[in-house]
């Protein structure tokens, strides 16, 4: 369409010159010359343009500054966003095209001001001051009611996640990724800046600060606290180790959200330095060029301990130990010196630049003096046995073990008193006790050392637990072991060999007689073994011994009872005969034979019936011994008699005479002599 345009010009009868100026018109250079003319720019909506007027009637920049506010020649505060811009006076201005500010998500980024008032000496980095997160670089330079604005130099404000359209002419942007800048030619300038990112990468300051679990962090990590250290603010005040607690006594950090509001921190009288109170669990996003940060394990007191702590920090103030106790000052809570309350059982987010704490056992613990034995609390790892020199000149080595507790109210005491539970040990348990028991094996022997052990343990205890007092511990027993020799040293072996064999000697003689004792008991056993196996022909000879028995039992029972039949018989039959006699004697009376039949009758009678009985018995003997047996059961006159004269009828030495003798006389003759009956 253009060129049959140009043809029918020519056609036309125009002159040549005006056809070539309709033809250069219509060309892209043409188009070209005429935007550049009328001042059109296009910015991408990815970038931002950055406006620098090359002169200007109102002069030049002055004062310093690097931005024109007021018209000046120089880099503009307003920025070109996206999109086609007009400038009447393209030959005037220059625009750098530069890219947007993006921070990737988590991340940070720090900013530095080119420029702005100047920093007074006793500040570091820049004041906060509303400008839309460096975006509006005119309210930057403003100045507000108080006729202040922003500073040039670092910045205490940081950019968060996101994108930002920043004049890169009079704000430079470290970020982890890139360095937003506009390049300005100046060499010094372009070192510090990457400085800057290398360190800020090394300390991963462009990342948030995580405590407490953060990924990839060993288990450890999860019981973790932050030690701040700030970089501005006043100075601490001569004395002073560490910066006192914003916000209060014990510290509130949401005053300053956990160092996050550096003007919050510092209008609330932060100092500069290292912070009092750490930050715990959880992610801050701090400026590190205001802020420093040391990871420190929390402070952990175990169950059985408290927690002694020693402030390095605070007003000097009342001594709360007593005007008796001359070992340091005991402070309150708040106060510098040994703290009067302890921390119980439990995890504290406790700064260690600010005090220290002792570990105090409160339950019985025990301590070795043993060469070379150690408990896991190591307070015992420097103590040896203890050399003694015993009365009898043996030279033992004494293993020694206590149990100890210290109260838990009492333990401040102790820290203030000896500096912590080791150094007690070392420099006053130790040589009162090894003092202690060389006292006592100078006057004791060796066999005494050892056979006494237990007395002497006793006798310790007692001594001990009051010397202990002293020293606010509680002895709780003395336990004493075995005395050793030393190395070399055979003596002691020596003495307890002798008494190893003296023993040896005394259980073999108990030996020998629990050996006799056994071989009676085997006789014994033997002896049962033996009748029991002959136990069935045992009970068999017992048995015919007891059936003898009976048979002669029954034979003695039927003699006796024959005997008795023939002595009835014989008494029924003399009986008759007396009373025949009698009845004879009184007929005789009565027909006046006289009395002397009648008596000899009866004598007769009589004399019958001896016959009888003794004939009964088979032997007169037998009868002598019956008759005389029953009078001497019921005779008065003892069997025995109580003296005995013997002697003959001339009082000469003869066989015995008596009645007894008479007896047996007539028993050895065999014949009875029955006394005739007389006759009347």
């Amino acid at each position: 369409m253009y060129v049959p345009l140009v043809v029918s010009a020519l056609e036309s009868g125009l002159p040549w010159f005006v056809v070539a100026l309709l033809w250069l018109a219509g060309t892209p250079l043409a188009l070209y010359l005429l935007v550049r003319l009328l001042g059109f720019r296009r910015i991408p909506n990815d970038r931002v343009g950055v406006v620098e007027k090359l002169w200007s009637f109102a002069g030049s920049v002055e004062g310093g500054h690097l931005l024109a506010r007021s018209g000046e020649a120089g880099y503009q505060a307003r920025l070109l966003r996206g999109g086609l811009h007009c400038l009447l006076f393209p030959w005037q201005y220059r625009v750098h095209v530069l890219p947007l500010v993006a921070v990737s998500q988590g991340k940070l980024a720090y900013v530095y001001a080119r420029d702005g008032e100047p920093l007074p000496p006793d500040q570091t980095l820049a004041r906060v001051v509303p400008c839309n997160h460096f975006q509006d670089a005119e309210a930057f330079l403003a100045r507000d009611a108080q006729g202040c604005g922003g500073q040039r130099g670092r910045q205490r404000a940081i950019l968060r996640e996101g994108v930002y359209a920043i004049n890169l002419a009079l704000f430079v942007v470290v970020s982890e990724e890139a360095v937003y800048r506009l390049e300005l030619g100046d060499e010094s300038e372009r070192r510090s800046v990457d400085r800057w990112q290398r360190e800020l990468a090394g300390l991963d300051a462009f990342s948030p600060v995580v405590i407490g679990g953060r990924p990839g962090a060993p288990e450890t990590a999860a019981d973790e606290i932050g030690i701040v250290t700030t970089q501005d603010g006043p100075a601490l005040p001569p004395g002073e180790v560490i910066a006192p607690a914003v916000g209060g006594s014990e510290g509130n950090v949401d005053v300053h959200n956990g160092y996050q509001d550096v003007e919050a921190f510092l209008h609330a009288g932060g100092l500069r330095g290292r912070q009092l109170v750490p930050i715990v669990d959880g992610t801050y996003f701090l400026n590190r060029w205001f802020a420093s940060l040391e990871r420190i394990p929390k402070t952990v007191v175990p169950i059985g301990h408290v927690g002694v702590v020693v402030s390095y920090h605070g007003k000097s103030g009342a001594d709360l130990s007593g005007a008796g106790f001359r070992h340091g000052e005991r402070a309150a809570e708040g106060g510098r010196g040994v703290l009067e309350r302890t921390l119980g059982p439990g995890k504290y987010p406790f700064n260690t630049y600010a005090g220290q704490v002792h570990l105090v056992p409160t339950t019985n613990f025990v301590l070795h003096w043993i060469t070379g034995r150690t408990e896991s609390h190591r307070y015992d790892e420097s103590l040896k046995s203890i050399d003694l020199v015993t009365a009898d000149a043996f030279e033992p080595v004494l293993p020694l073990s206590i149990v100890v507790h210290i109260d838990y109210e009492r333990a401040p005491s102790v820290i203030q008193r000896f500096g912590d539970v080791k150094r007690l040990i070392t420099q006053t348990l130790d040589p009162l006790l090894s003092a202690y028991f060389r006292d006592i094996a100078h006057k004791k022997t060796m066999l005494q050392l050892l056979h006494e052990r237990d007395a002497i343990q006793r006798e310790a205890t007692l001594a001990l637990r009051t010397r202990f007092a002293e020293f606010d511990i509680q002895l709780v027993d003395v336990l004493i072991g075995k005395p050793d020799s030393q190395p070399g040293d055979t003596k002691i072996e020596t003495l307890l060999e002798q008494l190893r064999l003296r023993q040896l000697s005394k259980e073999q003689v108990e030996t020998y007689e629990q050996q006799r004792l056994a071989a009676e008991r085997l006789k014994t056993l033997r002896l049962a073994e033996a009748v029991a196996t002959k136990q069935t022909e045992l009970t068999n000879s017992q048995v015919e011994i007891e059936i003898a028995q009976n048979h002669g039992n029954a034979d003695l029972a039927r003699a006796r009872l024959a005997a008795e039949q023939t002595v009835v018989t014989s008494e029924a039959e003399g009986r008759r005969r007396v009373l025949l006699a009698e009845a004879a004697s009184r007929e005789a009376v009565v027909m006046g034979e006289g009395e002397a039949r009648a008596t000899a009758l009866r004598g007769d009678a009589e004399a019958g019936v001896l016959r009888a009985k003794a004939s009964a018995l088979g032997d007169p003997r037998l009868y002598a011994l019956t008759v005389l047996a029953r009078r001497m059961a019921s005779s008065r006159q003892p069997l025995v008699p109580d003296r005995v004269f013997l002697g003959g009828a001339d009082g000469a030495s003869g066989p015995a005479v008596g009645p007894l003798a008479a007896l047996f006389d007539l028993v050895r003759d065999g014949a009875p002599r029955v006394p005739d009956v007389a006759a009347p």
